[in-house]
């Protein structure tokens, strides 16, 4: 359990801080505001992904009910699928056009051993239920 808790927590950590760094970045950059020119992206997407961004990173690290958090990791999948195509489909370097599968893997590794933490707590409805033989072996 000790191994997979921190290996939740260092694939969410590291999520969260490219994200962080990517929406202030967004906001702050103009290189990163060239970029979603040379991208064909509008202005105010580059803003409206900005803030989506730094939500969602609220969301993945606080406690929060299990449907948003759901929808945080959906908006990251979106996001690093959507990056990959726009950036291959722009002709840019090798490195751009991998570094969101890269960050799609440890989101990923994030999002499965979140569900597997969530399965072992007891009062989650995603553990295991004890089986009719076994509640009655119990009684």
């Amino acid at each position: 359990m000790k191994t997979l808790k921190i290996t939740y927590w260092v694939t969410t950590a590291l999520v969260a801080l490219m994200m962080t760094y990517s929406g202030y970045a967004y906001l702050t950059d103009p290189t990163m505001k060239q970029g979603f020119v040379h991208l064909g992206f509008p202005a105010y997407f580059r803003v409206e992904l900005a803030v989506a961004k730094l939500m969602g990173v609220f969301v993945l690290l606080a406690p929060v009910p299990r449907r948003i958090k759901e929808w945080a990791y959906a908006g990251f999948v979106i996001n690093f699928i959507s990056a990959f195509i726009a950036h291959l489909a722009s002709g840019d370097p090798f490195s751009n056009v991998v570094a969101p599968l890269l960050f799609l893997t440890l989101l990923l590794v994030s999002y499965f051993t979140y569900h597997k933490l969530l399965a072992r707590r007891p009062d989650s409805d995603l553990a295991p239920k004890a089986s009719a033989a076994s509640r009655l072996a119990l009684d």
